[in-house]
C-alpha cells in the first residue's frame, strides 16, 4: 500500500471486520481502494466485504482491480451475469456466463445459456444438453427444461419433467408455480404448492412470474445457494444470493436466504437490515419473521424473539410453526405454562396433527409448570400414539419416578424404551436410576456407569452415578463421580452436589 493513509482505511477496515461490523467494514475498504486502486491485497478483501455489505457498486469496482491484477475469483463474473440478467441483456449476460465456464460454477453454465438462448427466442435444447456430461450441471440443466417447457407454453411437458425426473425442493416448486400462474395453469400451480408451508399458502393465492432473463438468471443462482446454505456458510454463497438479488430486486426469498446466511456468519445487523427489505403485505413476509425470530435467537437475544414470535403466534390466522416456535421461546424463558398452552394450540391448528410428539411436547411443559396430573394425562396420550417411541416412553417412565408413582409400572416403559434405543444415554439412565430406586442398586450401577461413558458431561447422569456408588459403600468413586457432575451442573444442582460432597448421602436415602 502506498502510504499511511492507505494503511489506516486498511487496518480500521479489518478491526471492523474482525468486530463484525460490516456495513463500516465495507465503508473503509471502500476508502482504502480508492487509496490503492490497484492493490489486489485491498481489492480482494474490499469485493468480499461489499457483497457482505451489499454494497453492489463497491464489490463491482474491486472485482475489476482483481480482473486486471489477473486474480479474480472464479465468481466475479455473477455481477456481471446479475446486471445484464436484469436489464435483459442476453449478449452481456453470455460474455460473463462464458467467464463461469471453466471455473467451479461451470456447473451452472448449461441452464444459465438455457435461459439465454430461450429469451432470443431459440431452441434451449442444444445448450441443456451440455448438462448430460456432469451429474450436478444435468441435475440444473433438467430444472431448467422443466422451467423452460412451461415458460414456452408446454406445461404438462414441463410439469412431467419436473415431477418425474427430481426431487423437487421448495424453490423450484416457487419458481414453476410462478411461470404457471404465468400461464393461467392455476390449478396445476397450486398442486405443486400443496402444503401447510406458510410461503406455500400464502403463494397458493396466485403469484405469477414472466420468464425473464432476470427471473431465469436469479432461480438459477438461488437454487445452487440453497443447496450451499445447508452447510457452514461461505462466501460463494453471499456472491450467489446477491447476485440472484440484483437480478431480481423484487424477489424477496433471495433476501430471506441472504439474511440466514449472514446470521450464521454472525453479520447479525447485516441481516436483520436484510429483512427489513421484505415486503410486509408479500407472500414472504411469514418466512421473513420467522428467520428474524432464528436470528435473534442464534444471536443469544431471546428477549427480542419473543417479542416477535408473540406477535406471530397471537395472530388469528397464525400456522402451527408459529405457534410451535413461540412454545419453544417460552420453554426456553422458563414460561412452560405458557408453552403448554401454545403447544396445545399448534396441534389443535390441524397442521401438526394429533401425534406423539405433539403431545409429549404438551406433557413436558406442563410438567416442567408443576402441573404433574396434567402433564400425566397428555404423557400417556404420547405413549398410545407411540407405543414404540423411546423418546415418549422414558419420559412418561422417569417423570413417574420422578414422582414416585407406580415404580414398577414406571420402570417397564423405560425397560421398554432401553430395548428400542440402547444407545441412548439418558434412556439408560433413567432405567438405572429407576432399579437404584426400587432398592436394586446393584443391578443398576452398570447401565448408570454406561450412561455415563457415553455422556460424561451430563451432570444428572453423574449425580446419579455418584449416588448410586454412595449407596453401595463405594465412597470415594461417589465423591468423584458427584464431582465430575459439579463440573457441568447449574443453579441450584451445584449447591446440591457440593453438599453430597461434603456429607454424603443420608443413611438410607438414596437421592
Amino acid at each position: 500500500m502506498a502510504d499511511t493513509g492507505d494503511l489506516n482505511a486498511y487496518v480500521k477496515a479489518r478491526v471492523a471486520d474482525a468486530d463484525g461490523a460490516v456495513a463500516i467494514a465495507a465503508t473503509h475498504y471502500e476508502r482504502a481502494l480508492a487509496d490503492a486502486p490497484a492493490n489486489p491485497v485491498v481489492a480482494v478483501r474490499a469485493y468480499r466485504e461489499a457483497l457482505e455489505a451489499g454494497d453492489i457498486a463497491l464489490a463491482t469496482r474491486a472485482a475489476a482491480v482483481l480482473d486486471a491484477a489477473g486474480v479474480a475469483p472464479a465468481d466475479v463474473a455473477l455481477l456481471p451475469l446479475a446486471d445484464a440478467a436484469r436489464r435483459g441483456d442476453a449478449r452481456a449476460a453470455d460474455a460473463a456466463i462464458a467467464k463461469l465456464a471453466t471455473g467451479p460454477l461451470g456447473v451452472l453454465v448449461p441452464a444459465l445459456t438455457g435461459w439465454t438462448v430461450f429469451v432470443r427466442g431459440g431452441d434451449p435444447a442444444a445448450a441443456l444438453a451440455g448438462g448430460s456430461k456432469d451429474l450436478i450441471a444435468g441435475r440444473f440443466a433438467t430444472e431448467a427444461r422443466g422451467l423452460l417447457l412451461i415458460a414456452d407454453g408446454k406445461t404438462d411437458q414441463g410439469i412431467v419433467t419436473l415431477t418425474t425426473e427430481l426431487r423437487m425442493p421448495a424453490d423450484l416448486r416457487i419458481a414453476a408455480a410462478q411461470l404457471l400462474f404465468d400461464k393461467g395453469k392455476d390449478d396445476s400451480a397450486r398442486t405443486l404448492l400443496e402444503g401447510s408451508d406458510p410461503v406455500f399458502v400464502a403463494l397458493r393465492a396466485g403469484a405469477p412470474a414472466k420468464p425473464t432473463l432476470a427471473f431465469g438468471v436469479s432461480r438459477t443462482l438461488l437454487r445452487i445457494a440453497a443447496d450451499l446454505s445447508g452447510g457452514t456458510p461461505s462466501p460463494l454463497s453471499i456472491a450467489l444470493i446477491q447476485a440472484a438479488l440484483t437480478a431480481d430486486p423484487g424477489y424477496d426469498r433471495s433476501r430471506i436466504l441472504l439474511a440466514e446466511v449472514l446470521g450464521k456468519r454472525g453479520a447479525v445487523a447485516r441481516a436483520l437490515a436484510v429483512l427489513d427489505g421484505v415486503d410486509a403485505n408479500g407472500p414472504f413476509a411469514g418466512a421473513a419473521a420467522a428467520e428474524r425470530v432464528t436470528i435473534l435467537t442464534d444471536a443469544g437475544r431471546d428477549p427480542e424473539a419473543l417479542v416477535i414470535a408473540a406477535t406471530r403466534a397471537d395472530r388469528p390466522d397464525a400456522d402451527a410453526s408459529a405457534l410451535q416456535r413461540y412454545a419453544d421461546l417460552l420453554m426456553n424463558a422458563d414460561r412452560p405454562a405458557e408453552a403448554a398452552t401454545y403447544y396445545r394450540r399448534a396441534m389443535e391448528s390441524g397442521k401438526l396433527g394429533d401425534n406423539w410428539t405433539a403431545w409429549l411436547q404438551i406433557g413436558s411443559a406442563l410438567d416442567r409448570a408443576g402441573r404433574w396430573p396434567e402433564a400425566r394425562e397428555a404423557l400417556e396420550k404420547a405413549v398410545a400414539r407411540g407405543p414404540d417411541q423411546p423418546l415418549a416412553l422414558n419420559y412418561l417412565g422417569f417423570a413417574r419416578v420422578e414422582h414416585g408413582e407406580d415404580l414398577p409400572g414406571a420402570t417397564a416403559l423405560l425397560a421398554r424404551a432401553a430395548a428400542l434405543d440402547p444407545a441412548n444415554a439418558s434412556i439408560v439412565d433413567s432405567l438405572g436410576w429407576a432399579y437404584h430406586l426400587g432398592g436394586d442398586t446393584r443391578r443398576a450401577l452398570p447401565l448408570l456407569e454406561r450412561a455415563s461413558i457415553n455422556e460424561p458431561a451430563n451432570a444428572e447422569i453423574g449425580e446419579h452415578l455418584g449416588d448410586a456408588y454412595w449407596t453401595l459403600g463405594r465412597r470415594y468413586e461417589a465423591r468423584y463421580a458427584w464431582r465430575a457432575a459439579q463440573v457441568t451442573a447449574a443453579g441450584d444442582d451445584t449447591a446440591r452436589l457440593a453438599t453430597k460432597i461434603a456429607d454424603g448421602l443420608p443413611t438410607g436415602a438414596r437421592r
